[in-house]
C-alpha cells in the first residue's frame, strides 16, 4: 500500500508540472519555457522538478505527448476511407503528416529528440497512466502502432502489411521504407524552419505525392 500511495503521489505531482508546462507553452510559446517558470506555476521549487524529470527537455517531451492523442483520435476516421492495404498505408501517412506538420517542434522532439527507446516508451506509458482520459476505447487498438517511437520500424510494419500479397522483395520494402522516412524528415525540417513557406495542406500533399512516386518506381499501384 505504501508503494501504491507513493506512486499515486508521484504521478499527481508530475501532472502538476506537465499541466503547468502546457499552460506556459500555450500562452508564451515553447521558447519561453523555463524550469523556474514551470516550478513556480506548479507550486514547487525547481529542485523538486528534477525528482520527476531528467531535465527541461524531458518535461517538454512529457507535455508534448498530448498531441499524439489528437492524432490517435483522428486516425480511425482516415482508415475508414482506405480502399485497400496500400491506401491504408497512405492514409496513416496523411493523418500523421497533417498533425506533425501542425506541430513540427513537438513531433521532432517526440520522434527525433535523441531520447532512448526505453525513455520514450516508459514516458508514454507513464503519461497515459497519469492522463488515461486522453485515450478513448475506440483508439486503444491503434496505440501499439501510434506510439512506436522508431518511425523506421513503424513504417516498415505498415509497408510489410500493405505489400504482403505482392512480389515486392524484403530488400525493396526496406528501401521504400527508408525513402519514405527521408521524405517525411525533409518535409518536417522544412515545416520547422519554414524554408518554403508551405501551408500544412500543401506540405501534406507534397509528402504524399513523393511517397506515391516511390511506390510507382517499384510498380506499386496507389490509385486503384
Amino acid at each position: 500500500m505504501k508503494n501504491s500511495n507513493k506512486d499515486i503521489q508521484k504521478k499527481r505531482i508530475m501532472s502538476y508540472f506537465i499541466e503547468a508546462a502546457n499552460e506556459i507553452v500555450e500562452k508564451e510559446g515553447m521558447e519561453n519555457l523555463t524550469i523556474r517558470k514551470v516550478a513556480d506555476k506548479a507550486g514547487y521549487n525547481s529542485a523538486t522538478l528534477y525528482n520527476y524529470f531528467e531535465n527541461l527537455k524531458h518535461l517538454v517531451f512529457f507535455s508534448s505527448i498530448r498531441h499524439l492523442s489528437d492524432y490517435a483520435k483522428d486516425l480511425p476516421g482516415y482508415l475508414e476511407k482506405a480502399k485497400n492495404p496500400i491506401d491504408a498505408c497512405l492514409k496513416v501517412w496523411e493523418c500523421f503528416s497533417k498533425h506533425s506538420y501542425a506541430n513540427p517542434r513537438v513531433y521532432q522532439l517526440i520522434f527525433f529528440g535523441g531520447f532512448s527507446s526505453t525513455t520514450v516508451n516508459n514516458s508514454i506509458k507513464t503519461y497515459y497512466e497519469i492522463f488515461p482520459e486522453q485515450i478513448s476505447d475506440d483508439v486503444k487498438e491503434y496505440m501499439p502502432m501510434l506510439l512506436e517511437d522508431n518511425l523506421y520500424e513503424r513504417d516498415y510494419i505498415l509497408l510489410k502489411n500493405a505489400l504482403k500479397n505482392t512480389d515486392i522483395s524484403e530488400e525493396d520494402i526496406r528501401s521504400i521504407n527508408e525513402m519514405n522516412i527521408l521524405i517525411y524528415r525533409g518535409m518536417m525540417a522544412d515545416m520547422e524552419k519554414n524554408y518554403l513557406n508551405l501551408s500544412i495542406d500543401d506540405a501534406v500533399d507534397k509528402t504524399l505525392k513523393y511517397i506515391k512516386r516511390v511506390f510507382k518506381a517499384y510498380d506499386i499501384q496507389t490509385d486503384k
